[in-house]
């Protein structure tokens, strides 16, 4: 009974074995670098491209981080450089990775909520209902199942609109859904097509389907469950799953009014279509723009306005545990609470009738300050480089940081070293604030003294 005074508890079912996740960041960090590195060897080889040649190391190397982190930043063109083989490999770099983070974050709830005092952890598994090491092992293979199910109905879904819409032959028109419904799960960005999806930015029935298993696979798997467990009572609803739905409701909609009046009379991107498909390409570049990475219309035609507003969506991204990227809308709503409040005075940040730890305020400022730097800094290394301007440098560096995969045409343009930036960028952007949020929560520790208090000049 240590753990109720004050003793750490130990996860249930890790016993002496917990010793070998003291520091899972490493353990994730080194299976995603074996994974791009396997993939960029696989897509080095001769067999990979449709010219029968070796691809360039550098392009190999980012296009396979890019499909392992789910960005779909690319270097050469998928469809035309990569020959069926290389194409099955970005296939499988973009399943292992959106499997693979949706598992890892299972695994780091239990690790963190192992931590948490014997009542604290005796609370959050009530609420939580999945933070013990025996309720993970059925949990995996459910994530597993949930994310075969989403990718196969999709699918399922875009084969018929090629066969039926389109006259594909039925081998190209299951290869092209299988192809785009693993993309759009996963949040992967990856197309076949040379314009992406831009040939259907008319098509509801390419675009909702496409949009609709993005919007599921960035709300994470935590959300999801909870939502299909207890949909009709939100009262009921933990924290994560509020902040999670009413932010990426309300951010998908602010982006569809902002995009679509910014861009209505675009003739280079919404003045082109008509009425209602204006609507649609603007709600699809609104959700494209949380960590999708597919697009219908021409990025590089946006106007600055437009290009702003898909910087700051790209930056928040989807929700935690999901496969979408961005410092996460969790962590966006919370600083909002704590801001608030701040300004009402309030001793600590509440959340409907829950109190949320200081700890997780601290993690989520470190996310944010740690993203922020992290693209100001590379924004200028690559402006260095090169001669682009600063908002197209800049929205590059956000969509590698936050692994979304929309660029207005400057990748393949880009010098080596700028390249090779942007691939540490999606690695670290991919990882870092999963990892880091992790590795904050690990190395809590009661502390059994204090400082004498000072306060400072803040503004």
């Amino acid at each position: 009974m240590s753990g109720i005074g004050g003793g750490q508890a130990r996860p249930a079912g890790l016993g002496a074995a917990g010793t070998r996740f003291r520091h899972p960041a490493r353990l994730v960090v080194a299976g995603f670098a074996v994974a791009a590195a396997v993939g960029a060897a696989l897509l080095s080889l001769p067999a990979a491209a449709e010219s029968g040649e070796r691809t360039d190391v550098v392009d190999a190397v980012f296009t396979a981080t890019s499909a392992v982190c789910l960005t779909g930043l690319v270097t050469v063109d998928t469809g035309s450089h990569w020959s069926a083989f290389g194409e099955v490999v970005v296939l499988l770099l973009m399943q292992a990775g959106g499997l693979g983070i949706m598992t890892l974050a299972a695994l780091f709830a239990v690790l963190v909520s192992g931590r948490l005092r014997l009542r604290a952890q005796l609370v959050a598994q009530t609420e939580s209902r999945h933070l013990g090491m025996d309720d993970l092992r059925r949990m995996v293979p459910g994530i597993i199942r949930f994310g075969l199910v989403c990718e196969a109905a999709v699918a399922a879904v875009l084969t018929a609109v090629f066969l039926t819409r389109y006259d594909r032959p039925p081998g190209t028109a299951l290869y092209q859904g299988v192809f785009h419904g693993v993309s759009a799960f996963n949040n992967a960005g990856f197309s076949t097509h040379r314009d992406s999806l831009a040939s259907y930015a008319g098509d509801p029935w390419v675009c909702l389907p496409v949009a609709a298993a993005a919007v599921v696979g960035g709300l994470g798997f935590p959300v999801v469950f909870e939502l299909v467990r207890s949909w009709r009572r939100p009262g009921d609803w933990s924290v994560l799953t509020r902040i999670t739905v009413v932010l990426t409701v309300l951010l998908l909609a602010l982006g569809t009014l902002v995009i679509t009046a910014a861009e209505y009379t675009n003739p280079g991107t919404l003045g082109r279509l008509g009425e209602g498909e204006k609507w649609l390409a603007g709600f699809f570049a609104s959700a494209a723009a949380r960590s999708v990475g597919f697009n219908t219309v021409d990025v590089s035609a946006m106007g600055s306005e437009s290009l702003l507003a898909t910087d700051v969506l790209m930056f928040i991204g989807g929700g935690s545990a999901g496969t979408a990227g961005g410092i996460k809308v969790t962590t966006l709503g919370l600083l909002a609470f704590v801001v608030w409040a701040e300004m009402r005075g309030d001793p600590g940040a509440r959340v409907g009738n829950r109190r949320v730890p200081e700890g997780n305020q601290r993690q989520a400022l470190a996310i944010v300050l740690l993203g922020a730097g992290a693209v100001v800094v590379s924004t200028f290394a690559v402006l260095a480089m090169t001669d682009f301007s600063l908002d197209r440098v800049l929205f590059e560096v956000i969509s590698a940081f936050a692994t979304v995969g929309l660029s207005t045409g400057i990748t393949a343009e880009l010098p080596a070293a700028a390249k090779v930036l942007l691939t540490v960028l999606m690695f670290a952007g991919r990882l870092g604030p999963l990892t880091l949020a992790t590795a904050l929560a690990l190395r809590e520790r009661a502390r059994r003294y204090d400082l004498p208090e000072e306060r400072i000049i803040v503004g």
